[in-house]
This record gives C-alpha cells, structure tokens and sequence, in this order.
C-alpha cells in the first residue's frame, strides 16, 4: 500500500485519470444482474481481467477492484460470505495484472447495505464489516482504499471509524450527493464533512462520484471545494440512462464528458474518472484531453510561478498598441473580425484588411481556428496584416492546440513580431471540426492563460525565470452574455480580469437585454467590453447561428424578419439593416463592436460600420 505522502504528492503533481464503471461493462457482456458481479473474479477472471486492460489501454492512471460490493453482508445473498477474503483477493490481483507498474490499483468498497430480514447486527458489527472489507483489499496488495458511492452520513462514519484503527491504511472517501449538494437523506454536504473532519484517521483525498450526471456533478463540486482543503476527485455518472425501445441507455458522449472534466479541473479537482455508464471510450477522451493538463494546470501553477520572483507591478494598459491607447481614452472602438484563408494564399485576407484601414476600422480581429476548423497559421496571419496592410491585428491566441511551453513560445514570437493585442480564448474541442480525431492538449484553459501573459508582462516566464525585457501585451478575453450557466460566466470573467485581461470582446449579440443585463452584472469590474455582432447572410444563416453556434442567441423577432425576406440578396441586406440597428441600440452601452465578416465578405461588415 501507497502511503498517504505518496498519494498526496501524486494528486497535488497533476491531474489523475481514474477508471469508469465496471458494472455497465460486465453487464455489456451478458451477464445477468442476478449474478455476483463480484464473484465473477472467480467464476469469471478473463472477463474482469479484460475490462481492466480495456480501462489501461485507454489510459486510465488509477484502475478500481471489481470488489464494490465484495462485503461479508452482501456476499451473504448469494451464499459467498464464506469466500469474501478470497473474492477480493482475486479483485486485486485482476486489477493489478492489468494494471502492470504504471498505475495503482485501487480497493473498492461499497457502503454496507441493509441487512437481510431477520438477521440481526450491531453497529459496531456493522462497522466491523466494512473494516474486514477493506482490510481484505489491503492485504491482498492494493495501492490504497477507494470508499465509493457513500451516499448517507451513516455511511460515511461507518468508513471513518472502521479505519479509525488502521493509521497505516491510505484511503479516499467519495460521497453520493445531488446538485444541491444533498444526500437522498436531504443530508448536506457540509454535514458530511463534518464527519470526516472529525475522523481519527482521516482520509488522504476525497471524492464526488455517481449522481446524476456531469452537470450536477458540476454544481455539487462547485459548493464542495470552498468546504475542503483536501484534494478532490470526481467520477459522474453518464447522464440518467433514458428509455430507448425497453432499454435504459446512457447518453452522454466521451466528448461530453471530457468538457465537463475540464470544468472539475478548473474548479480544482485533482482526479477525474467516470462512475455508472462510463466506458472505456468515455476514459480514453478524459485521459487525452487531461493527459496534458496532469503536469499542472496553469490556473493553479501561475502563484507558484508568481512566487517565485518578486513581481513588478502590473503595467499600464495606455502605451502598448494603438488599440490601448484609443480603450484609454474611451474612444469608439470598430474591429472586423476576418478569419484566415483554408489554404496558404493571403491576397484576399490582405485586400479586405486593406480595405477596413482605408474605412478608419481600428483593428482586425484574426480568430485561432473557430469550430476547430484547420485555417492558416492565426499568428502568420496577424503578421502580414499588421506589415503588409497597414492596421493593428487582434490575434486570437487557443489553448486547445499548444502544450505550455508552446505557449510561451508562441507568446514571446508575438513580442518579437510586434502582435501585441491578443484575446485568449480556450478553444473548440476538435471534435467540432475538420478533424476530429485530432489531439486537443489544453494545457491551460483561458484564464491560465491570461495568468501566463500577464506575468510575461511584468518580467516573469512560466518556468518562474526572469524575462528580460518584459512582454508588452494588451490582454483580451471572450465573454457570452447568453450563457446558460451565467453564474458560471460571471464567476468565470472575474477570474479572468483578476488575472490581468484588460478588455472584453462578447460573442455576437442579437438580443440587447441580456448584453444589458450582462454589463449590469459586471460594472463593478469596470473593464471596457466590446460587443461582437455578426451581420446575417442569410435566412440559413440565422437558422445555423440560432442551433449550431454555443453562446448565440437570435431571437423571433430577427428570425421572422430574415424569413421574410423574399430572397438571398434581400436578406443579406436585411442581415446588414439587424446589424446596424443593434449597433444603434448598444453603442450607449459599451465601447466598441467588433463586425464579423461573414464567409469572407467584408463588404457586408463596413456597410454595418458605415456612418
């Protein structure tokens, strides 16, 4: 067995991939639910051997003993009770034949379970119990004890105190809770821990696993980490399975769940893994979108870094570009925003930029593959724009595809190129895109970042080395007044600014209620917030904005009015008239806008600017 430090310093050095679920697997297989799930690892070794392999292969870090309910009273319903100490020796050595050196094999132990009819039991036998469960795995060689799905507070102090004698047992305690943070007892969260801070032996991490799914997993994570000091590991569920023709189906996608898991990440969690309807593809997305983020997220490592040379204080916001300058002195700002070309040929890019200089637009925002779509190099882009034609670029800098020190790289090659007005944004997954078996890395998501940059500004690069001279560049993040989860956004735009962003470009805004009920929300930050508007093409194009692009919404009105439009051309002019009108309507309320150009036609986002 792993000792507490060990466990601790891995948790604390990155983030740790667990398994997901082994019931969903074996049940796959055909085999029926009145079966001990847990005695197959006699009955049926090869068959739990290869779900073990399935989750190594997809990179699992940590694999979990098919032992969940391997307990003297669970056993006992199917006449195995006698066998608990050999059941989950084999449950070890299972996990550990597929787990080989590379990883640990976790104990799992389920909460005890109600005791059959008319057999009777104390507490302290009850307790008993759970501790020869996990005195089983222990001795049998796992690498720690993994309490799962304890969902009431009785579980949870029967956990604490059958380990309350064993200081040499190293184990995490993860707890079944609902988005409010309630047990199905109405127990709360904090009550939970309440236990656990009181333990004799406490445990090394804890955990969040089963529930409804990563969204409520999400909630509840957000009200668990201001509670502990403790590392946190996540398991979801996949969803609540939904009826399809008599079978109960899970349905959320490995990418769905990779999303959320990034979301624990930011939170803080330091492992994350899947519970009920998870599978080995749903694992194998987790490790390849975290895999990167394991060395250590950048959001956390940026006051290591901080710390580590005395800062010079933030600099100034006036002096860095043209663009800081005219933000300063509380100028309108007009940006159009022109995507680079799918092949290598830039002389359209560079006439239609040409032509927004010539139209007074203040700077040309330049985006980093949206949709995840392959475009010419963003920064290569911003480049010949700035030389060749004339105006200030603003580059989109994405986390998605850059391990940090490619950050770094790319953002020190922007102060050499003199690309000095940069909006970091964390980036589409790949599977939105042209090529969606592409690697994503996100090693750090928006805010770290911002936290990099920001740091590079005052003198210090991510390795914590002085950098001489210091980086000069005006900081930008995105924002959606749309979101669904705006509390998330605000708290999320707040750490950005925290950070060190000094301005704000939205998404595209249709609808001027929310953006107003979006800047009341965020006056206190005084940032200046530049408003993205996008000039309708098409009646097509409005169907595919209001359904297909996250953080957009169009509203009725605007979709009755491009469907009025008797054809292309007209309701490309009527795009431009929605366009103009907004602008109208918002320019009292931010201070800028940035038109996007849409397919190209950069005609259609001046008409928009034109006085």
């Amino acid at each position: 067995m792993i000792s507490r430090d060990e466990l601790l310093q891995r948790l604390a050095s990155g983030v740790v991939v667990f398994d997901g679920a082994m019931g969903t697997e074996i049940y796959k297989r055909h085999v029926f639910v009145n079966t001990s799930y847990d005695g197959l690892c006699l009955t049926a070794p090869d068959l739990i051997r290869e779900i073990h392999r399935a989750y190594a292969d997809a990179g699992a870090d940590v694999l979990t003993t098919n032992s969940f309910g391997a307990n003297a009273n669970k056993l006992a319903s199917y006449g195995l009770a006698e066998k608990m100490r050999e059941i989950n020796a084999a449950a070890v050595r299972l996990a550990r034949e597929a787990a080989g050196d590379a990883r640990w094999v976790a104990g799992s132990v389920g909460p005890l379970g109600e005791l059959p009819f008319g057999r009777e039991a104390t507490e302290e036998e009850r307790t008993e119990m759970v501790a020869d469960h996990a005195a089983a795995l222990a001795e049998a060689g796992a690498d720690f004890i993994l309490f799962e799905t304890h969902g009431t507070r009785l579980d949870v102090e029967r956990a604490v105190r059958a380990m309350a004698g064993r200081p040499d047992f190293t184990y995490v305690l993860s707890m079944t809770v609902d988005r409010n943070g309630e047990t199905s007892r109405g127990e709360s969260l904090a009550s939970l821990l309440a236990v656990i801070g009181g333990a004799a032996s406490p445990p090394a991490a804890i955990g969040l696993n089963c529930g409804q799914g990563p969204d409520a997993m999400l909630s509840a994570l957000e009200m668990l980490m201001p509670l502990t000091t403790l590392p946190v590991i996540v398991q979801p569920n996949a969803g609540t399975p939904k009826p399809v023709e008599g079978r109960l189906i899970y349905m959320t996608s490995p990418e769905y769940l990779a999303t959320y898991a990034q979301r624990y990440i930011q939170l803080g969690a330091r492992g994350v893994g899947g519970c009920c309807g998870t599978t080995p593809e749903h694992i194998r997305e987790l490790a390849r979108t975290l895999r990167p983020v394991a060395r250590v997220h950048a959001a956390d490592q940026a006051p290591t870094i901080a710390a580590a040379i005395e800062l010079a204080s933030r600099p100034p916001t006036a002096g860095k570009t043209r663009l800081a300058d005219r933000l300063v002195s509380g100028a309108w700002i007009r940006c159009v925003e022109i995507s680079p070309p799918r092949g290598w040929n830039l002389d359209a890019t560079l006439a239609a930029a040409r032509q927004c200089r010539e139209a007074g637009v203040d700077a040309i925002n330049v985006p980093d593959g949206p949709r995840a779509s392959a475009r010419l190099s963003p920064f290569y882009t911003a480049l010949a724009i700035q030389r060749e034609a004339g105006i200030e670029a603003i580059l989109h800098f994405c986390s998605r595809d850059k391990s940090l020190l490619a950050m770094q790289a790319d953002l020190l090659g922007c102060a050499a190129a003199g690309i000095r007005n940069i909006l970091f944004i964390t980036g589409d997954p790949p599977k939105l895109g042209d090529f969606p078996f592409s690697s994503a890395v996100f090693d750090a998501d928006s805010i770290g970042m911002v936290k990099i940059q920001d740091h590079m500004n005052r003198g210090v690069d991510i390795g914590g080395r002085r950098l001489d001279p210091p980086t000069r560049a005006l900081i930008g993040v995105g924002a959606d007044p749309n979101a669904i989860d705006m509390a998330r956004e605000l708290r999320r735009l707040r750490e950005k600014v925290a950070a060190g962003a000094e301005f704000v470009i939205t998404q595209p805004v249709f609808a001027v209620e929310p953006l107003q009920r979006f800047l009341d929300a965020i006056a206190d930050l005084q940032v200046p917030v530049i408003a993205g508007v996008w000039p309708l093409a098409s009646l097509r194009n409005a169907e595919f904005m209001r359904n297909e692009v996250p953080g957009v919404v169009v509203p009725d009105e605007v979709m009755r009015r491009m469907a009025a439009a008797p054809d292309r051309d007209s309701q490309r002019r009527e795009g431009i008239a929605i366009a103009r009108e907004t602008v109208a309507r918002i320019r009292g309320l931010v201070r800028g806008v940035q038109v996007s150009a849409p397919f190209g036609q950069v005609a259609t986002a001046l008409a928009v600017l034109a006085d």
